[in-house]
């Protein structure tokens, strides 16, 4: 079959409006997936379509078409041919902006990516635009190209997976003014199906139990998606376990032993296309320690970990409301992901050069100086001691699962590391919670990956620490925006 390869820039007088259009004007009721390649180093970038299809109901709300949250790396937008008109757009983060900070594309090593855009189908010819936000956060146009949606070469209705099982966990209505979430499992093999089960209805109630999702349980629909995989459990490059699962999720992406994500977005996309949805998790079959978030792409969280609830709650807030990373202590890949002099897009977090307009001044506590003076040397004095040992501990099973070492000995060793984890979880919990400040909405320094000249609200969040706990009230509050932005 002949792929819809377009590489091209088209310039052409278009207006950018940004009042909503109406829904029935220029969309039917189904889905649009526009699928590329993401091609590029640091300092390049190339984008070329692959595939277009058309399939299924529209997930989406069909009043809320333009993303005004001004949030994400890039935008998807979408432009009705004839007239000019804005009639679609969506925010995003993408692996490939991700790759761009590290060491390896900064040595102009070139890398290729797989991206989906999901829109409304479209019943007229439309401009498809993906815009990246330059060093001054500004968007800017960095690929066009025109599609017409009676085109040949667009797949419609592709054959679904017979092998794949659809799970109704929890239902409220008509996907159009619902939040519909779409569950997939990685590294459950056909004897785990029951499992993949439990853990699914599990991990519905842990989402529809925690605020302010559970204020607007009502506004969700959640499905889960079942293909079995080959083995059981996922890649771990760093001992030197490699497993075939259906997505081909994997440890130390980026070189972070903790950070799993896949890059096989086609499998994501084909698995998710039987399904209505707005929002991907991806559940991993497994223990260790370990999750991924980009926003408006999709989120990974492992199953079984004594931290799986809280590691399903951040990843969510990281995918679904692009909330940022509120901790800064812990090492990671990113180079420069935030640069100085620049106020980052994310609601939660700010660099404070305007203390008089603080991104949460109408959330701010009364008697509460900004910036807020709180304990943070000796915060950072243990967790940076916390962080040396975890490396090393974590180190040291790898070592043990590359060296093939008795399943007893591994077992110990992981053990050990999880009871010194949860021990530093509770005392940072502890100590945290005996701060003056504790329940304040001031300006904390420390947020971001930057231990200084970076704030968030609160003194903790789920988007801070580990552990039961509630987001802050600026993420709670941000998150509700975009469950309404979804579900009105």
């Amino acid at each position: 079959m002949k792929t819809l390869r377009i590489l091209f820039i088209m310039i052409f007088p278009f207006l950018l409006n940004a009042q909503t259009a109406n829904f029935k004007d220029y969309f039917n009721d189904q889905t649009m997936r526009i699928d590329y390649f993401h091609i590029g180093d640091a300092e390049t970038e190339i984008i070329t379509i692959d595939f277009v299809y058309q399939y299924g109901t529209w997930a989406g709300s069909t009043k809320n078409l333009i993303d005004n949250f001004n949030n994400g790396a890039y935008y998807h937008k979408i432009f009705d041919f004839a007239s000019g008109k804005l009639i679609y757009s969506k925010g995003f983060d993408s692996y490939f902006k991700e790759y761009q900070t590290t060491d390896e594309a900064s040595k102009g090593i070139k890398r290729t990516f797989h991206e989906s855009a999901i829109i409304p189908y479209p019943k007229n010819k439309i401009k498809f635009v993906i815009e990246k936000r330059d060093r001054n956060n500004i968007l800017n146009e960095v690929f066009s190209t025109e599609i017409d949606p009676s085109d040949l070469y667009i797949i419609k209705d592709p054959v679904k997976d017979k092998s794949v099982t659809v799970i109704e966990s929890y239902k409220s209505g008509d996907p159009h003014n619902k939040v519909d979430i779409v569950i997939i499992g990685d590294g459950y093999t056909s004897g785990e199906y029951k499992k993949f089960d439990r853990d699914l209805k599990r991990f519905t109630k842990v989402l529809l139990d925690q605020e302010p999702f559970k204020k607007y349980k009502d506004r969700f629909n959640i499905r889960g998606v079942f293909k079995a995989s080959a083995d059981s459990g996922i890649d771990e490059p760093g001992a030197n376990v490699y497993k075939n699962t259906v997505l081909n999720t994997t440890y130390y992406s980026m070189g972070s032993e903790r950070y799993i994500l896949t890059e096989d977005n086609k499998t994501l996309r084909n698995l998710a296309s039987h399904v209505p949805y707005d929002a991907v998790y991806i559940m991993v079959n497994g223990s260790r320690y370990g999750g991924g978030g980009l926003y408006n792409t999709y989120c990974t969280f492992v199953a079984d970990n004594q931290f799986c609830d809280y590691l399903f709650l951040h990843e969510f807030g990281h995918s679904f409301a692009g909330l940022a990373d509120e901790y800064y202590t812990s090492e990671t890949a990113y180079n420069d992901m935030y640069p100085e002099g620049i106020e980052p897009v994310e609601p939660n977090i700010t660099r404070l050069y305007d203390k008089n307009n603080l991104k949460w001044k109408n959330f701010v506590s009364p008697g509460v100086d900004i910036p807020t003076p709180w304990e943070k040397e000796d915060y950072d004095k243990a967790d940076y001691a916390w962080q040396k040992i975890r490396r090393e501990m974590n180190k040291k099973i790898a070592e043990l699962k590359r060296n093939r070492e008795p399943n007893e000995k591994i077992v110990a060793a992981q053990y050990e590391y999880d009871k010194k984890d949860k021990a530093r979880s509770e005392e940072v919990d502890k100590y945290l919670k005996s701060s003056k400040f504790v329940g304040k909405v001031g300006a904390f320094e420390g947020a971001g990956y930057n231990a200084k000249g970076m704030y968030r609200s609160m003194l903790d969040c789920i988007m801070f620490t580990k552990g039961a706990k509630p987001f802050c009230k600026v993420c709670e509050e941000h998150i509700a925006k975009v469950i309404m932005h979804y579900a009105e």
